[in-house]
């Protein structure tokens, strides 16, 4: 027992570590594509401690929201994803004041954009 980490306990923590980038970089540019509805004051720290925020949030509560409506998922062949991405940006937004989301539709937009920057990112890193 020595100060070394597993490769499992190592894995755990790069993927929230690319999780909680992925989610800063996506509250970045959604709030540039959408700065009327989302403000964090332009500051480059909002967007970081955000991004922990919603990347905590999308590690421990969306697998139990995804889990309790699994019908609504199914039903919508995925589709409520959307409106569970959207939730988590919003909850994200009431967690922590400086981020500023106006709407829920906004933050559907937001949780689209995330989607799509986590797309990239797994894509360019599967690549390497």
């Amino acid at each position: 027992m020595g100060l070394t980490m597993s490769s499992h306990k190592r894995a755990l923590i790069t993927g929230f570590l690319v999780k909680w980038f992925v989610s800063s970089l996506g509250l970045w540019i959604a709030a540039g594509l959408l700065s009327e509805s989302i403000s964090y004051d332009s500051r480059l720290r909002v967007i970081v401690i955000s991004g922990l925020i919603l990347a905590t949030i999308n590690t421990i509560i969306k697998p139990i929201v995804i889990f309790l409506s699994l019908p609504a998922l199914l039903v919508t062949l995925g589709l409520f994803m959307v409106v569970i991405n959207g939730l988590m940006v919003l909850l994200a937004s009431h967690l922590y004041g400086p981020l500023n989301v106006t709407n829920f539709w906004a933050a559907m937009l937001a949780g689209m954009v995330i989607g799509l920057v986590n797309y990239l990112v797994v894509t360019i890193l599967e690549n390497r």
